[in-house]
């Protein structure tokens, strides 16, 4: 009797995990459904791309000079009003990352909004009081606004050869 018993709470126990297993082949099914991006420069994909919090990470760790070759991910807060030469990343508690594309190959819709994926080399630097005066105005501040830049900023870049911007 014991065996019987025994022999149908296995049979149980196994129903049960197969239900379980295919449950979660359907979820995994459904979350990898295709993002539609608009692909801008250098042809890449997402996958391995840092998520913002990472990504800050590693600005951290370098020093003035210091560049690294990855990927990641960040939400635009401004592009270039003029030509969509560069644009502004959301990583997060207050910080941007500046981001310019290699050899002025491409550029970003001047509407451009939301998600990106960028590839290319990140790195940090020192930006002087004229350039920083010179995005303030192609981004389209005001003459105070401009003129109250006086000091040179320790910013977070990134030369992207790759772009994708989530539709």
């Amino acid at each position: 009797m014991k065996k019987i018993i025994l022999f149908f709470a296995m049979s149980l126990a196994l129903v049960s995990c197969k239900n379980e297993k295919d449950a979660k082949e359907e979820t995994t099914k459904e979350v990898k459904e295709e993002i539609a991006y608009a692909s801008f420069g250098k042809e890449i994909d997402d996958a391995n791309a840092l998520s913002p919090a990472l990504m800050v990470e590693r600005y951290e760790g370098l020093k003035v000079g210091d560049t690294i070759n990855t990927k990641m991910t960040g939400t635009i807060n401004s592009v270039c009003s003029k030509k969509g030469c560069w644009m502004r990343l959301d990583v997060g508690n207050d910080k941007e990352v500046f981001v310019r594309f290699k050899d002025y190959g491409f550029f970003m819709p001047l509407n451009a909004e939301g998600e990106v994926v960028v590839n290319g080399k990140a790195f940090v630097t020192e930006t002087t009081v004229d350039e920083l005066r010179h995005y303030a105005e192609d981004d389209g501040k005001s003459e105070e606004e401009i003129a109250a830049i006086t000091e040179p900023k320790f910013e977070y870049k990134f030369l992207a050869d790759g772009v994708l911007l989530k539709q």
